[in-house]
This record gives C-alpha cells, structure tokens and sequence, in this order.
C-alpha cells in the first residue's frame, strides 16, 4: 500500500474517533488544552495499538488464507464502512458524557478502535508495512480528535453524521480497490 491510501485508511478509521470527539465537545463545559491532549492521547493511542494486535493475530494465520486474503481484507473494510454508515444514518442521538476520566475515556477509546484491530488483520494479509501504518495511524487519529473536540466546542453536531458517512465511505472504497488490483492485477 501507498503511503496516501494508508493515510485514507488511517482517515476512514480516525472518523469514529473524530465524531465522539465533537460530541465530548458539545458536551463539555469547558475544553481545556489538558482535555485536548487527553482526548488527542486516548484516541490516538488506541487507534494505532489496535492494528499491531490485529496484524500479529493475523499474522499468525496468515499462510493458511493466502489465497483469499484479497477477499479477507475487502470483506473486513466493506463491514467496517457499512458499520460506520450505519450507524450514523440509524442511531438515535445520545446524550454525550461530558467526563474525561480513565473509565470513560478507556471506553471511548477502545470502542472507536475496534474497528483498527480489523485494519491489522488485513495489513498482516496484505504484507502493509506495520510501524509506518500504525504511526500514521495515531497521528492521523490524534489531530482529528483533538480538533473534534475543538470543534464540538465551537460548532456544535452539524458534522457528526457526516464525519461518520466519509469514514464509512473512505474505508468501503479502499477494501473495493484492493480487491479489484487482485483481481485483475
């Protein structure tokens, strides 16, 4: 993979994160730079620890699924996309939980990511280079979720769903162009 379509994925994968980010804004009181770096940490962090788990799982099975690993990775973006439009077309808004604390944040964190421990597996299928994925990955995640939480402050939820439907989108592109370069390539 290119360094710009990892860096589409680490934008796909960075949306969830990027749309709590904007409703912990909304409802905070007051953002400070502490909660900021918080939120860019929690966030970022997570997202790019999830794929080095997802990659060496799938890195260990991954001789076993050659053949169809094309399939492995399209099928795994294509359920992460869906998901993420989904849920932004059919969730009921929910109120946002305006702490910042360990429990709350561990959550958060490990619930946006999920999704990035599908990335890994796929990354181990397709030979992805780890450590600049993953870096990519954080980096990506951190500055969406800290300007998330800015914006949420500043603009309110106009861009929740959207933010959410261009991830979903991002990621279902992606999976569509890996499978069709081993398809025809």
């Amino acid at each position: 993979m290119s360094f710009w379509e990892i860096l589409l994925l680490a934008v796909g994968v960075s949306m969830d994160a990027f749309a709590v980010s904007i409703g912990k804004g909304l409802s905070a009181k007051k953002v400070t730079w502490k909660e900021v770096l918080c939120v860019g940490l929690w966030f970022g962090g997570f997202q790019a620890l999830m794929p080095v788990i997802g990659y060496y799982l799938g890195f260990s099975f991954a001789g076993l699924v050659e053949k169809v690993d094309h399939w492995i990775a399209f099928g795994l973006l294509l359920l992460i996309g869906a998901n993420m439009i989904r849920e932004a077309l059919h969730d009921e808004e929910k109120p946002a939980d305006s702490s910042f604390g360990f429990r709350t944040m561990l959550i958060l964190a490990i619930a946006t990511s999920i999704d990035a421990l599908a990335l890994g597996i796929s990354f181990a299928f397709l030979g992805t280079p780890l450590w600049r994925s993953v870096a990519l990955i954080g980096v990506t995640t951190f500055a969406f979720s800290a300007v998330g939480l800015l914006i949420g402050k500043k603009v309110g939820n106009h861009f929740h769903k959207g933010a959410q439907i261009l991830g979903g989108a991002i990621l279902i592109a992606i999976g569509v162009k890996i499978l069709l370069e081993h398809l025809f390539l």
